[in-house]
């Protein structure tokens, strides 16, 4: 009679932790999922800021480009202007 009990007290102990190592081993996994949601979901929003950043990059690039020819007729307007003000300054 002994000789059972201890059978049976080792088999509900064995099935209680079989059941608990179940239970622990689900909710890893929803951490883990819920986790790798939250780092995919950073990761896009990191990824629509550096898309964003680049569309204003090119859009800055472009406004460079257009000031740069600007600037050369400015340069090229007050470079005849001049020769024309050292003529009638020599007149």
């Amino acid at each position: 009679m002994t000789i059972e009990i201890g059978i049976l007290i080792a088999v509900c102990g064995l099935a209680l932790s079989f059941a608990t190592f179940w239970v622990g081993r689900a909710k890893a996994y929803k951490a883990d999922g819920r986790e790798s949601g939250m780092l995919k979901s950073e990761l896009g929003y990191i990824r629509k800021g550096v898309d964003d950043i680049r569309i204003d990059l090119r859009a800055n690039e472009k406004n460079i480009g257009l000031l740069s020819e600007r600037v050369t007729r400015v340069e090229e307007s007050a470079k005849q202007a001049h020769k024309r003000l050292s003529k009638l300054e020599g007149n």
